[in-house]
């Protein structure tokens, strides 16, 4: 979607001055733990867990932090336990938000997220309400690397991915998420310079919004980000390049 490669360099770049407080681990481990739990523990028959563990180790998450996120997911250490969670809601200028939680406590999770929204002049909707916007696919960022954007794109496709769009000096491809493996790997295996790589709800229908919502949603989807039991938020607006380059 228009304005996703500008948002995501921002938040990769938000993402380093995060490793400063340990934010950022928290998210980590409660996607590493998540994901052992819901497959196995071995990163090398799961590979949700193979990708949170290479999204820690590129956040530079020490070893032992990963290993203990691990054992919590078998019971071996001591700790509350973990629930996925997707919350459904609306931002400024009508914008869908889906906001995807992990926590120990639905009820204060909940909470937050809907007084977060308020707060803002949102609001939190039903289950059902937006998530029909979006489609759930493998989401690979590429670097052009000084190569033709376009040459880069349809390698993309070649390699697998079933639509590739140039944002820029970025190439985002997407696949189904069970081709999300194979096709980062064969793009890797053919010298391309992969940025990052998720399973991730992306909007079928992308909505358009002027500069001051644009501004006011980012505003929000930063508030939201912020608390402790939310790992990421989607939406289906196309944000205001202005304003991104602004807030970056």
């Amino acid at each position: 979607m228009a304005g996703h490669s500008k948002w995501a360099q921002i938040k990769r770049q938000k993402g380093a001055a995060d490793i400063k407080r340990g934010a950022i681990f928290t998210k980590l481990a409660r996607e590493i733990t998540i994901a052992a739990k819901t497959g196995l523990p071995d990163p090398e028959h799961n590979f949700r867990l193979r990708l949170a563990i290479q999204h820690a180790r590129e956040n530079n998450m020490p070893a032992e932090n990963i290993e203990r996120a691990i054992k919590r997911a078998t019971g071996a250490t001591d700790g509350a336990e973990l629930h996925e969670v997707m919350y459904e809601g609306y931002g400024p200028g009508g914008a869908a938000l889906l906001v995807q939680a992990m926590t120990d406590n639905r009820n204060r999770t909940v909470a937050e997220v809907r007084s977060t929204l308020t707060r803002a002049g949102g609001s939190l909707g039903e289950a059902g309400s937006v998530a029909w916007q979006f489609k759930n696919l493998g989401v690979i960022t590429l670097s052009v690397n000084g190569r033709d954007p376009d040459e880069v794109a349809l390698e993309a496709i070649e390699a697998g991915a079933d639509d590739a769009k140039v944002e820029g000096d970025e190439v985002i491809a997407y696949t189904d998420p069970a081709q999300l493996e194979a096709v980062k790997a064969a793009l890797e295996a053919a010298n391309h310079r992969v940025l990052h790589a998720e399973v991730a709800m992306v909007p079928a229908t992308p909505i358009t919004l002027d500069e001051k919502d644009s501004e006011a949603l980012i505003r929000l989807i930063e508030r939201l980000e912020e608390l402790d039991d939310v790992q990421q938020v989607f939406t289906n607006a196309e944000l205001d390049e202005a304003v991104l380059s602004k807030l970056g």
